[in-house]
């Protein structure tokens, strides 16, 4: 419904927000104060459950109060009788925006720490938000993290009623393992599904999610994460007990996170050390100077050897300190031309003149710099964004897998180069294959209308529908639509035994059996018509083999139970009846 149809009074809308599966999302002002306002409408339904789940969430969230959960003003219905929140507008966008990024540590814990302090006061009334994901975070303009949609919030002391019959409420990238189990949860399942949001953060990736329901529920229940890189030490312990596959391997409570939070070590034990050591130590005095033997007088004791020593010391000293001075200088210029690189778009071309190159130059100097490795996962997620544009262009003009080298299946395939598991090109490939095939349907049904069944070859409607089979075996439209074309040459085969064309009849059907030899109608057609021939020829052999009698008289025309006599009308009346 367009603004222009809706009206609240007090509330001048400006425009959607967004949409999602139960309500839609409006830019209003509230009029009393002239302050902007986000208003949820929930969609007209007769669901009752719906209703009361809108309802509860907005009693619900105005309960709460902390800086890091949305503010609710305002509960009612508008004049048709569907229910509206006005809640607090958060122009910062949410954290799904920025999915594949790679968020400096700081901020990244930053973030973690306002939603588990929100998630304090959540879990301290008895609940938990069971949806805690990126597209639930919102930021405001000074960049605080704000906790959102409480639909699916839930008394810890009930038991939820989708639970109870199987159903897993959440998203299955963030649930945990309990809850993508639908087993009963608490707080700790929230502190899980946060760890996830903090590993996607600091790596740029979640690698729970899988390409589809069964695959990413089964990665959360077994799939160990991979270990952070060195330069993110500090948060590993942190990470894994928030990822414990086991509640009560994880955090208590959102409180102990909190404590946890402020352990966290970020200082890299290296970032002090200004260039290598190198250290000569004077020899012992004894070790200069022998005793003279006995009865000899020692000779006079070589004062300047302890200066020398001292000396070739400074000097190798100065010269390793030289030579680490003049690398972490030709590291800086070459970080500073692979950010140029980057800011100019040459990620990975020229390929001696591109950001890529300029990071693994210093990763071959210093292969533990931490700002290569990210400025090489920045490069790799820069360049998997490319490809998606690209490929998402060619979707929509229509390039699906032509020309080989510039259509979308080719730019999707690109990004899965880089990304194997990455969410967004695999639902590209789908979405690919699901225009393929509708193309291909479309194809078939043109056939069908011009009575290209089967032929010519190759564009025949069961030309079409065996192509879309062998990209998806089990697609019922194309089995459906093998099943029809059987049917429509059953219907020509019965068409030409009523004309008495019977080759016609046999052409048909075996042209129906050469699209299903599996139809049963088909083949006992077949099988009628072949013992229809078989009797009729053994007829005619036993007529000529036998001499026709003399006739005195003509003979009178053959009366209709004669004519049941003649085999070929016998099959035909077993086939259609009289």
């Amino acid at each position: 419904m367009s603004d222009s149809a809706l009206h609240i009074p007090g509330y001048t809308l400006h425009g959607p927000l967004g949409k999602g599966g139960m309500a839609e999302v409006h830019l209003a002002t509230q009029q009393s104060l002239q302050r902007k306002v986000a208003i949820k409408i929930l969609g007209k339904s007769e669901n009752q459950e719906y209703i009361q789940r809108f309802i509860k969430e907005g009693h619900l969230v105005a309960s709460l109060h902390h800086p890091s959960i949305i503010t609710i003003y305002d509960i009612d219905q508008l004049a048709d009788g569907r229910h509206y929140l006005a809640m607090e507008f958060l122009p910062g966008g949410d954290l799904a925006r920025h999915k594949g990024e790679l968020f400096a540590p700081q901020r990244a814990l930053a973030i973690v720490r306002q939603i588990a302090s929100g998630l304090t006061v959540v879990h301290d009334q008895g609940l938990v938000h069971r949806d805690v994901k990126p597209a639930n975070i919102l930021f405001r303009d000074d960049g605080t993290a704000v906790l959102t949609d409480f639909g699916v919030a839930k008394d810890l002391d009930l038991d939820s009623e989708l639970t109870q019959f199987g159903i897993a409420v959440g998203s299955p990238a963030y649930s945990s393992p309990e809850q993508a189990q639908c087993q009963p949860l608490d707080a700790r399942s929230d502190i899980y599904s946060l760890g996830v949001i903090l590993l996607e953060m600091l790596t740029g990736s979640n690698p729970f999610r899988a390409g589809n329901y069964t695959q990413t529920v089964m990665n959360h229940v077994q799939l160990v994460p991979p270990p952070l890189p060195p330069a993110l030490a500090g948060c590993q312990g942190l990470l894994d007990r928030m990822l414990a596959k086991q509640p009560t391997q994880r955090f208590y409570d959102c409180r102990e996170l909190l404590a946890a939070l402020d352990e966290v070590d970020l200082s890299d034990p290296d970032a002090t050390r200004i260039g290598p050591a190198v250290a000569v130590s004077a020899a012992p005095q004894s070790a200069l100077a022998k005793p003279a033997p006995a009865g000899k007088p020692a000779k006079p004791r070589k004062a300047w050897l302890p200066l020398l020593f001292t000396a070739v010391a400074l000097v190798v000293s100065l010269t390793a300190g030289g030579l680490y001075w003049r690398q972490q200088l030709q590291i800086t210029d070459l970080l500073t031309q692979a950010e140029q690189r980057l800011a100019a778009g040459q990620l990975v071309e020229p390929a001696q003149d591109s950001a890529e190159h300029y990071f693994r130059r210093v990763l071959e100097l210093d292969p533990r710099s931490q700002e290569a490795q990210v400025g090489l996962q920045q490069v790799k997620v820069r360049r998997i964004a490319g490809f998606l544009e690209l490929a998402e262009q060619r979707l929509a003009a229509g390039q699906l897998v032509e020309p080989a080298d510039d259509s979308a299946e080719h730019y999707f395939h690109q990004a899965l180069g880089l990304d194997s598991g990455h969410a967004g090109a695999l639902d590209g490939l789908r979405r690919v294959l699901a225009a393929r095939i509708a193309e291909q349907l479309e194809r078939a049904e043109q056939s069908i209308a011009g009575q290209r069944l089967l032929l010519p070859e190759n564009d025949s409607a069961v030309h079409y529908y065996r192509q879309i089979l062998d990209w998806a075996p089990d697609n019922e439209q194309a089995l459906a639509g093998l099943q029809r074309i059987a049917g429509l040459y059953r219907e020509m085969a019965s068409t030409a035994y009523r004309r008495g064309d019977f080759p016609t009849a046999l052409a048909m059907i075996e042209r129906g059996l050469q699209v299903q030899p599996d139809d049963a109608q088909l083949q006992a057609m077949h099988a009628e018509h072949q013992a229809l021939v078989a009797s009729a020829r053994a007829s005619r052999r036993t007529a000529v083999s036998r001499p026709a009698p003399r006739q005195e008289a003509p003979v009178a025309a053959p009366s209709t139970a004669d004519n049941t006599a003649n085999p070929i009308k016998r099959v035909w009346n077993n086939l259609f009846g009289n």
